[in-house]
């Protein structure tokens, strides 16, 4: 219980965050689409080593947002501005250009980043708590 008459946190409504906390969102979102830009030019480039460079980048990405924001939406920012920009970087253009080949490496990072996105929100902290009474043997 948080407080003798507001129930338990889980049961509170969100509040919108700070114009603050929204501009960091907001970075994170742009960052996210730079990392994944640079990662698709990156990934294909250099195939094994760029690979593991573009995921690298990305997981540090997502995982720093969640650490730097204190909470999972900081990852979820990061991860939706990766997402955004390597979705429109798939689409093929009407003069026939596209920057990912139909490879293995290319489904690999596609693929790789969504898990690691994924992951790295799923390790990040969630809403904090007032730490009352949570574990047991108090």
């Amino acid at each position: 219980m948080s407080g003798a008459d507001r129930g338990p946190l889980v049961a509170q409504p969100l509040r919108p965050p700070s114009p603050g906390r929204a501009a960091a969102y907001l970075g994170l979102f742009v960052l996210g689409a730079a990392v994944g830009l640079a990662g698709a030019l990156v990934q294909a480039a250099w195939f094994p080593g760029g690979l593991l460079l573009a995921l690298a980048g990305a997981a540090g990405l997502f995982l720093g947002g969640a650490r730097a924001a204190g909470g999972r939406a900081g990852a979820a920012a990061s991860a939706v501005g990766w997402m955004v920009a390597v979705v429109l970087l798939t689409a093929s253009r009407p003069e026939g250009d596209f920057l990912f080949a139909a490879g293995g490496g290319s489904y690999l990072f596609l693929l790789g980043g969504m898990a690691l996105a994924v992951i790295c929100a799923t390790l990040g902290r969630g809403r904090p708590t007032d730490g009352g009474g949570a574990r047991l043997g108090k």
